[in-house]
Parts: structure tokens; C-alpha cells; sequence
């Protein structure tokens, strides 16, 4: 299984009155692991699409246990669980300092025919060969 982690800060711009991290932020600091994720094996997002997919977010679920605060710092593990016929990822969302876990969630991407809009229902080849993996 491959997976990356990243270590983020809760800026200030983050939060509201109770320093407590907005939801809707947590898919920004999701899309930052994911992005390093796929870095990591050379298939970023310019890479996807010069090889003539895009990967479109068609899920996203998220569960919120313990609220980020202002200048907490955290650790997010993002972990590749499916890559078949989707790519799904996991993501854990740690507090830096203790260990201790505060999130977790998942997204669901598609590949899709660049050119033509089509869904593929299996990744195409590309990916398997940027994970080392056979079809």
C-alpha cells in the first residue's frame, strides 16, 4: 500500500472565534496529502493530464473526532487503499505533538478520457505503471 505524510500548521486565516479550524477547510489540508501523494509517485495533476486523463473528486467523506486549533501542527497519512477501477485514498489526520488521532476520511477519484469525457471503468495502464503494479 502506498502512502505519504505531510505535516501542516492551522493558520489563522483557518479558524473562527474559538480558534477551532472551519470544516470546510479539511478538504483544502485533504487535497495538499493527496497532492503529495501522487507527487511522490510522479503522477501529479499536470502529469495525469499530459498522459490524457483527469481524476474528477467524485466522493468525499469525512469524520470529524477531535476539532483542528489555531497553530495546532498535525501530521495527515494518506494512504493509496484502491487503484484498480477507482483511486481511493485514506487520509488520518494525527496532532504532531501526541500522536493522537483527529480525523478521519476518504476520497474516490475516476479517470476519465481527457479528450472524449468518458469515464474509464478500470484506471488505465498509466497508473499501474507509476505504482510498479501490474493490471
Amino acid at each position: 500500500m502506498l502512502e505519504h505524510e505531510i505535516e501542516l500548521e492551522i493558520p489563522f486565516h483557518d479558524v473562527d472565534v474559538m480558534h477551532v479550524a472551519w470544516h470546510g477547510h479539511y478538504v483544502k489540508y485533504l487535497e495538499i496529502a493527496r497532492c503529495a501523494l501522487l507527487e511522490s509517485i510522479h503522477y501529479n495533476c499536470d502529469e495525469m493530464e499530459r498522459t490524457g486523463y483527469v481524476w474528477p473528486v467524485i466522493e468525499l467523506n469525512i469524520r470529524y473526532a477531535k476539532p483542528l486549533r489555531f497553530k495546532q501542527k498535525i501530521r495527515i497519512l494518506a494512504k493509496m487503499v484502491e487503484w484498480e477501477n477507482r483511486l481511493k485514498i485514506s487520509y488520518t489526520l494525527f496532532d504532531s505533538k501526541s500522536g493522537q488521532r483527529l480525523t478521519k476520511a476518504y476520497t474516490v477519484q475516476v479517470a476519465v478520457d481527457a479528450e472524449n469525457g468518458e469515464m474509464l471503468f478500470a484506471s488505465p495502464q498509466i497508473l499501474f505503471d507509476k505504482l510498479g503494479a501490474t493490471q
